[in-house]
């Protein structure tokens, strides 16, 4: 029998290459992401090597997320992989002049709706004793940079967040990770700067680690034998050193 697995931001970069990446190696899915006419359209491509559900909702709002979660067919109930990777920056402000707003945002997909998400799927695998979650963190969730501050503290505490989930599962058998990428070419940077054509500049000059990598990581972090368990993972491109520190060619 296969396993389900459930995506979180799964209408693009990380989340859908997640879902493509786990569908040819026959785990059915739960996507889920907030544009339904995307979903559908993952659904019909993914269609002919697994079984997909579709999930809309917002990872903000927990009666969403619980209501959405709860409404399951019988047949995807089960959830044995959990991947939480919604989340968003947004702004690369200095402390003083940040947006309120971007803030919020930031805090309610990246801490809250990870959260909210995991709160409605956890129980089921503590019932049955197995299970694997793995938290798409950041490398800002390991180091502040300029400018990062309320972006890098929600990372940070998405690896405290992890940490306290692995220690308080560990009596029930579940496999608690993350993986924390650095610089990945996906939507990520047009959202954070809002559209603005600077957003095309952040990944010239070098190559950028692509949502493909990613996905291909998550996959073998979930396939290991169930004694393994890759508690937190952090990956670079090769031209990447650390948050600051990045070889482009002139």
């Amino acid at each position: 029998m296969s396993k389900t697995a459930l995506v979180t931001g799964a209408t693009s970069g990380i989340g859908k290459a997640t879902a493509y990446e786990f569908a040819k190696h026959g785990i059915q899915l739960v996507i889920c992401g907030r544009r339904q006419e995307r979903l559908e359209a993952i659904k019909k491509e993914l269609g002919p090597l697994t079984k997909v559900c579709t999930l809309q909702f917002d990872v903000r709002d927990k009666h969403q997320v619980e209501k959405a979660i709860a409404s399951l067919p019988n047949e995807f109930k089960k959830i044995d992989i959990l991947i939480n990777n919604a989340g968003n920056a947004h702004g690369l402000d200095p402390i003083q002049s940040g947006s309120l707003d971007d803030w919020d945002a930031m805090m309610d997909i990246n801490v809250k709706g990870l959260l909210y998400v995991s709160k409605a799927v956890i129980p089921q695998m503590t019932e049955r004793q197995s299970g694997h979650i793995i938290n798409i963190g950041s490398s800002a969730g390991k180091e502040v940079y300029a400018k990062g501050n309320v972006y890098c503290g929600s990372k940070h505490a998405v690896l405290a967040i992890t940490e306290g989930m692995r220690i308080d599962l560990n009596p029930f058998g579940i496999k608690v990770g993350a993986v924390n990428p650095g610089l990945v070419e996906t939507e990520f940077s047009k959202v954070r700067f809002k559209g603005d054509k600077i957003a095309d500049t952040v990944y010239k000059g070098f190559k950028a680690l692509q949502a493909e990598d990613i996905a291909e990581i998550i996959y073998f972090v979930i396939s290991r034998p169930y004694h393994v368990n890759i508690a937190d993972l952090l990956v670079f491109p090769t031209a990447q050193a650390n948050s600051t520190t990045l070889k482009k060619n002139t």
